[in-house]
């Protein structure tokens, strides 16, 4: 009797011992699979933190580079603006340049060579050549030396003689008339208001002349006789030969 109920606590109590043992199993295994799903939870969590935290290191990348481009666009506006202000500050200081000064005397023609000059010794007239000669071809335009009124036009040297073949006068005033002669066409008339360098006539060959030229006089009076160093006094004026 003793002996059975000794066999009957040996197996109850090593059934009981075999039970507690696959239950310490069954809760390792359920901690260890615990562990596993945190860490893979964890795991997870960081590559999406991560992620998160890039997109964000993105953005704020993006917006840097877009701030600095706006930045760069508004210095590039302000310094043209300010290049434009300085170019119309100094276009303002600089001072206007005065309008060219016409010349207060002219040649009478263009495109010559000096002939016979004043007070030359010659056949061709009574005696001491009285201007200056212009070798040019016949027809070259005739220009007023200076502004005047027109005095005496005409062939006959317009009253001076016929020497002088076709001939025009101008007084400029203050004593001073220029005469023009030899010329093959006359385009003013008495009385007409001439201005420096307007074409009065055209050079020809008329009168005491032995070839195309203009003769041109400065004379205190309108009339033969009252002639000057017509070159000394154009120089004076400024005119070069």
């Amino acid at each position: 009797m003793s002996q059975r109920v000794t066999s009957r606590s040996f197996l109850t109590s090593h059934l009981r011992t075999r039970a507690a043992v696959l239950a310490a199993g069954m809760g390792v295994t359920a901690v260890v699979g615990a562990g596993i799903a945190v860490a893979a939870d964890t795991t997870a969590a960081t590559s999406s933190t991560a992620k998160a935290v890039q997109a964000q290191a993105d953005a704020q990348a993006t917006a840097a580079k877009t701030k600095v481009a706006e930045v760069q666009k508004v210095a590039e506006v302000q310094k043209a603006t300010e290049v434009q202000k300085v170019a119309e500050v100094q276009k303002a200081e600089k001072p206007a340049q005065p309008a060219k000064k016409k010349a207060s005397w002219v040649d009478p023609v263009k495109n010559y060579t000096i002939s016979a000059s004043y007070a030359q010794a010659g056949g061709m007239w009574q005696s001491a050549h009285s201007g200056q000669d212009y070798a040019v071809p016949s027809g070259s335009e005739v220009m007023a030396a200076h502004g005047g009124t027109v005095v005496k036009t005409g062939g006959n040297g317009a009253g001076d003689g016929p020497a002088y073949g076709n001939a025009v006068v101008i007084n400029h005033g203050n004593g001073t008339y220029s005469q023009y002669a030899h010329l093959s066409q006359v385009n003013v008339q008495p009385g007409q208001v001439v201005k420096t360098g307007q074409k009065i006539a055209l050079s020809g060959n008329t009168g005491n002349s032995s070839g195309p030229h203009l003769h041109f006089e400065i004379r205190t009076s309108p009339n033969y006789g009252s002639a000057i160093d017509p070159v000394k006094f154009l120089r004076g004026k400024g005119v070069q030969f």
